[in-house]
């Protein structure tokens, strides 16, 4: 259950004045500008589906040098850094990150979740 001091409209309220913080604490410290800049920071998401692999790899063990390294909690962790990764590189490539984004994220939600059936074709 929601807890009523912090509902869910309210945290999602939230999200994209964060991510405009975030990308305004990352522009001002920018060393890399232009085409390199939003290259760079798009890249950053690879880094970070790279932890998310690492640590779900640190979870099961699957590294017979390492073992266990790593928690459920931490897989989680690593996602929530991709989705903000990506969100900040969205805001980087366009100032209307938030409309950019819920309207694909609209489409995405109309989007079948079935492939609709073939119709044959004369001499299939």
């Amino acid at each position: 259950m929601t807890d009523p001091d912090t509902p869910a409209s309210t945290s999602v309220s939230a999200l994209w004045p964060r991510i405009d913080e975030l990308w305004s604490r990352l522009e001002a410290t920018r060393t890399h500008t232009g085409t390199e800049g939003l290259l760079l920071r798009v890249l950053k998401l690879s880094e970070e589906v790279g932890e998310v692999a690492e640590a779900i790899i640190g979870t099961t063990g699957q590294n017979p040098r390492k073992g266990i390294t790593h928690t459920w909690e931490d897989v989680q962790a690593e996602l929530c850094d991709v989705v903000i990764t990506a969100l900040v590189a969205l805001r980087t490539l366009t100032p209307e990150a938030r409309e950019v984004f819920e309207a694909h994220l609209k489409g995405v939600g109309e989007r079948p979740l079935v492939p609709p059936a073939k119709t044959r074709s004369p001499g299939d």
